[in-house]
């Protein structure tokens, strides 16, 4: 096997890029760098630059790698953006995903594997979102990638492909300073912004229906996320065409915002100012955690790192993108 991963310089894609390399899967990277780095990856790993959008290029990598199958994670994946360029978010996350797999298709490529989110549930009213809950997403987000999911599993039948969906939850943490998150948009790099700045954190409301009044969520690192990707992609080759899987990827543990903005001050020593309390975001569902039963039982994977694995990681690696912020 050959395995092209798009968007394997991003945060996730190269804690991906890096486990599959490291479990002795040949793979190339493609990715457009908007948000990826190549000095994420490893060295051997041959990198292109480009977009799942050129089909010119995508013929061109599939074809000149001799790729068998595709782990895809190239997309735009911020919330509020989506509700303010949805027109962007369809083009890049489903346009782009209809290209490459076009592409496959027409490279002979039988194995494709789909990073999807939790954020195709919406606003589960269930103490554990399990894969047969209803999907209601409630952004162009989730929306992009519930289409996405329905498009592979057809493309999947239709062409003898074995396909596979993971929907991953908040995601966390790094393997190496050099590849943690870079953005602001998730919340421990959200709270890492605020304290490192001397400002409070903040939370967006306190009057939810959970024991504190804060959202509750479930947070699993990005090597655990990375593992099931490599998982779920040796399970594509031995299970064989036709095989179609959607699994959740998560710790199946609910921890508060205001739980987990606590173990941020705790973590990084870093406990003043208290955090302030803001009004609801628009869309936040109170409670949102995964059921990990169905990837077990499917392909023997469990989640193997804890909250403090996550900030840890998290936190040195942000420290060592700043020299301003404290040793």
């Amino acid at each position: 096997m050959t395995w092209l991963i798009t968007g394997g310089a991003g945060y996730i894609g190269a804690h991906v890029t890096r486990a599959m390399t490291e479990a002795g899967e040949r793979v190339v990277v493609l990715d457009d760098m908007s948000s990826g780095r190549a000095n994420r990856l490893p060295d051997q790993v041959p990198v292109v630059t480009g977009s799942v959008l050129d089909r010119v290029e995508l013929d061109r990598v599939l074809r000149g790698n001799g790729v068998t199958g595709v782990v895809h994670l190239a997309a735009r994946k911020q919330v509020e953006e989506s509700v303010q360029q949805p027109f962007r978010y369809y083009r890049e996350n489903l346009l782009g995903l209809q290209t490459l797999l076009e592409a496959a298709v027409d490279a002979g490529v039988d194995r494709f594997l789909f990073s999807s989110s939790a954020a195709v549930y919406g606003l589960p009213d269930v103490e554990l979102v399990s894969e047969t809950t209803p999907c209601v997403p409630m952004n162009p987000y989730g929306e992009t990638k519930l289409a996405g999911e329905w498009l592979v599993r057809s493309v999947g039948r239709a062409h003898r492909m074995a396909t596979a969906s993971l929907r991953y939850f908040n995601v966390a943490g790094a393997t190496a300073p050099e590849l943690a998150d870079t953005g602001v948009s998730n919340l421990v790099p959200m709270v890492f912004q605020r304290i490192a700045a001397g400002l409070p954190p903040v939370i967006f409301g306190d009057d939810y229906p959970t024991p504190d009044g804060t959202c509750v969520r479930d947070y699993v690192h990005v090597a655990d996320v990375a593992s099931a990707h490599l998982a779920a992609a040796r399970h594509l080759v031995e299970a064989g065409p036709g095989t179609e899987l959607t699994a959740n990827v998560g710790r199946g543990e609910g921890v508060s915002v205001r739980e987990m903005v606590t173990l941020i001050g705790e973590v990084t020593g870093l406990t003043e100012p208290a955090p302030v309390v803001e009004p609801r975001r628009a869309g936040d569902p109170a409670r949102v955690v995964g059921s990990a039963e169905l990837i077990t039982k499917e392909l023997g994977w469990t989640a193997h790192y804890g909250l403090r694995d996550m900030i840890s990681s998290a936190w040195e690696g942000w420290r060592s993108r700043s020299r301003a912020l404290p040793a």
